[in-house]
Parts: C-alpha cells; sequence; structure tokens
C-alpha cells in the first residue's frame, strides 16, 4: 500500500495537508502546519502512523520558493516529492467544486491526483531554486532586463536634449559615453567644462579612440540644445540628475553582470567538467550554463520528446477527426531556457551546416527570422540532451554528414547564401521569441462581405 500526503504550500500562512491510502480513502485531513522541524516531524509522525514502513507520496504545487524547504525535508525524510503544475491543479478542482476554492478542498485534492492524473506528476530530481546554477541563470537574465530597461530610459532622457547627443555619442550603453552622461549631461555644465579638459577626459576612458573632434561633436550638440529650449520650459540641472542616475545603474548593472558570468562559469565547470552541454553549436561560456543550469539533469525526462515539450519551443496542436492544426508555440516550458536557445539558435546557424540548411529552408518556406529560430532552439535542445545522455560530445557535421571543424563550418554556412533578416515594427513575427507578429511573411487575403 502507498500513501499519498497532499499539501497546499502556502507562502506567508499554514500550509495545509491531507493523506489518502493507495485507494483514494482518506486517512486524515486538514493539517495544519508550518515550515518548521518541529511541525515538520509531528507531520512525519502522523503519516508513520498511519502506515509503517509503507511508501509515501507526496503531492505539492511549487507555490513561489515556499516548496523547497518542504520538498527537502520530506526527500531526506524518505518520501517521494512529485510536484504538479498549478494549471492542472487548477482544472481538476474545478471539475470537484466550480464555484468554490479552498485550503481544504485543494489538500485533498492533491492527495488524490496520483490516482486522478498520474501522467501529470514530475518527480523532483532537483529543488529548484535551490540549486545554484538554476538561480544565477536565472539572475542573469534579470540583471540584462534591467539594464535595459535603464538604457531605453537612458535613450527617452536624451531625446529631451536633442538628436545631436545621439550623433555624438551613438549608443549610450558605451563605457566612455556613460562617464559623460554621469558627469556632464547638463550642455550648461559640459560648456563650462571646456574643450581641452573634455578631450583629456574623452582620450582617458575611450583609450585615446574619441579625441578633439568628439569633443566638438559633444559641445556642438550641447550648444543646440540651449538653442532648441532658449524659450525655456526645461530644467537642464534637474534633467542632468536623471540622467546620471540612469547612467550609473546601467554602469553597476554591467558590473553585476560581469560577476555573475564569473560565477556561471565556476559553477558551470562543476556541473559539467567534460564540457558536454558547451560542444553543442552555438554554445558559449555563458550560453551553456544558463542552458544547463535551466534545463536541468536531462536524465529526468522520459525521452527527447519530453524535453522538447520542455522547452516550449514546440507548436501546439489541436487535433479532432481530421482536422490538425499546428498552432503558436506553447512556451509552456521554462522562460530563461527558451530565452537561452533562441540565442544560441541565431548563433548556431552560422556555424551549423545543417542547422543553416534548415533554416533557409524554413525561412523560404515563409517563416520569419523569429520562427524559424525558434524551431533551431528544439533541435538544439535535442540534440543537447541526447549528448547528456548519452554521455558523448557534439559532433558537427557537413551536409552529407561528415565530421567537420567549426572553422570548416563557418564557411559552409556562408557560402549557402542566407535570407536577410527583414527589419521593420511590421516585420517582427515569431510569437515565441522575443517580438511578436505573424509567423508568415506571405500575404493575406480578406474576404469581402457580400450582400
Amino acid at each position: 500500500m502507498t500513501l499519498h500526503l497532499g499539501i497546499d504550500v502556502a507562502s506567508r500562512e499554514s500550509h495545509r495537508a491531507s493523506l489518502t491510502d493507495s485507494t483514494g480513502r482518506f486517512v486524515w485531513r486538514n493539517w495544519k502546519f508550518t515550515t518548521r522541524s518541529s511541525d515538520l516531524e509531528e507531520l512525519w509522525q502522523m503519516v508513520l502512523e498511519a502506515g509503517d514502513d509503507e511508501p509515501v507520496i507526496v503531492v505539492l504545487e511549487p507555490t513561489r520558493n515556499a516548496w523547497v524547504p518542504l520538498a527537502a525535508w520530506l526527500r531526506a525524510a524518505g518520501a517521494r516529492v512529485e510536484l504538479v503544475p498549478a494549471e492542472q491543479s487548477a482544472d481538476l478542482r474545478r471539475y470537484y467544486n466550480k464555484h468554490v476554492k479552498n485550503d481544504r478542498l485543494d489538500s485533498e485534492l492533491l492527495a488524490r491526483l496520483p490516482l486522478l492524473h498520474p501522467e501529470g506528476l514530475t518527480t523532483t530530481q532537483t529543488l529548484g531554486p535551490a540549486d545554484s546554477l538554476r538561480r544565477a541563470a536565472r539572475r542573469r537574465v534579470s540583471l540584462i532586463t534591467r539594464r535595459t530597461a535603464c538604457l531605453q530610459r537612458l535613450d527617452a532622457l536624451l531625446e529631451l536634449l536633442g538628436p545631436g547627443w545621439f550623433d555624438a555619442l551613438g549608443s549610450a550603453a558605451g563605457k566612455t559615453a556613460l562617464v559623460v552622461l554621469q558627469r556632464y549631461s547638463d550642455p550648461n555644465a559640459l560648456i563650462r567644462f571646456g574643450r581641452t579638459r573634455l578631450t583629456k577626459l574623452l582620450i582617458a576612458n575611450s583609450r585615446g579612440m574619441w579625441r578633439e573632434d568628439k569633443a566638438d561633436e559633444l559641445l556642438a550638440a550641447a550648444r543646440e540644445s540651449l538653442a532648441l529650449w532658449s524659450g525655456g520650459g526645461l530644467d537642464f540641472a534637474e534633467l542632468a540628475e536623471d540622467i546620471a542616475t540612469e547612467a550609473m545603474l546601467v554602469v553597476t548593472l554591467s558590473e553585476q553582470i560581469d560577476v555573475i558570468d564569473e560565477r556561471l562559469a565556476r559553477l558551470y565547470e562543476l556541473a559539467d567538467p567534460d564540457g558536454t552541454v558547451a560542444s553543442a553549436p552555438g554554445l558559449g561560456p555563458v550560453l551553456a550554463p544558463m542552458i544547463l543550469g535551466r534545463l536541468g539533469d536531462a536524465n529526468r525526462f522520459h525521452d527527447l520528446a519530453a524535453v522538447r515539450r520542455y522547452s516550449g519551443l514546440i507548436p501546439a496542436v489541436e487535433q479532432s477527426g481530421v482536422s490538425d492544426k499546428r498552432q503558436r508555440i506553447t512556451k509552456a516550458g521554462d522562460q530563461v531556457l527558451r530565452y537561452a536557445l533562441f540565442l544560441a539558435a541565431d548563433q548556431a546557424r552560422r556555424v551549423d551546416p545543417t542547422l543553416a540548411a534548415r533554416y533557409n529552408r524554413l525561412r523560404s518556406a515563409g517563416k520569419h527570422h523569429n520562427s524559424a529560430l525558434c524551431t533551431l532552439g528544439a533541435v538544439i535542445i535535442t540534440r543537447i540532451a541526447a549528448c547528456w545522455r548519452t554521455g558523448q560530445h557534439h559532433q558537427l557535421r557537413d551536409l552529407d554528414g561528415r565530421p567537420i571543424t567549426a572553422e570548416e563550418g563557418r564557411k559552409i554556412c556562408a557560402s549557402l547564401n542566407p535570407i536577410p533578416i527583414g527589419t521593420g515594427r511590421d516585420k517582427k513575427e515569431s510569437q515565441g521569441a522575443p517580438v511578436t507578429g505573424p509567423s508568415t511573411t506571405q500575404p493575406t487575403t480578406r474576404r469581402r462581405r457580400t450582400a
């Protein structure tokens, strides 16, 4: 007989637990406890009294990070911990009680879930956020997102000063540009600083790349800003404070990204000393740790199809009779993993001839660049999982299946005449990529309404 312990995990309040036997009959229900060792020991003692030496399956939803210490303690006690996606338990909850949602119903439902929907459970191999590599990969994406937002705000603030500042600085993300914006984004202060001292500042921070001509461009942009706002309406000193704040945030976030990159490299060396994941095309010292951290042990999946489903890069299928519709990608898996695979696919198509040929074939069939990259990302994660499960490195091959080097692969890919990537807001198409839009470049016709 197997005991099923369903736990409705709460972030701040007490958790609730219900216990059933292998037939689904409740032994006890709605027991309240907290994530303290004394409460957990009392809970476990109640489970043991219900069935001494019987195997115990714990079923819970991964609620924020509150489930992690619970799962760790229960696994150490000898239970098998199963996770269920929140949307699946919600669907079953609506089946039992369409209009009521309460914690007691949640714990009872989770206790019976192994009998109702066993294929919906996933045994925990790792403890999610407790894994350092997984957490570091997520943090890097978070830092990149924050820095991008700061750069966008910085660009918006510079628009108030006029286009001359963009012409002079180019990208505000550059090191020298950030130094200037932190100190002298006020046109009056920049003019007072003077050409000589500004030139020395530019030379020192750009290693001689920016000199007197760049100083003249910046001073001209400052004078143009004063001319644009000669009638008043803009406090340059206050605007300079806002620009300096955003510039300092960009610098700080960039430093933190460098730190997290070093940490990722160290953790990846411990997790994959043979470099199996990094052997895949398109993966460098940043993307390989991110993919491994978010994918975890590929052996935990039943097959390679499950790996592709976890990536969320496969199309949703709607079948009914003879109808078979392939819609946008499911995006059901890990968001950070999908982000890393998308970036890896764009690099891999430049070095792997088989992926380059597939990319060109998809583009010729009307798929957009982003949509094609999502397809390549699913292929890449499948290859990575296959290599991990067999313990072998990925081998680049040409279109005839012969092993080649990375340099030979780049030459072959360059000779395949890739289709140019469209630009413009109306060209952004793939729903699963970082940008959105339709998934085909073919024109559509609108059916006319007849009287």
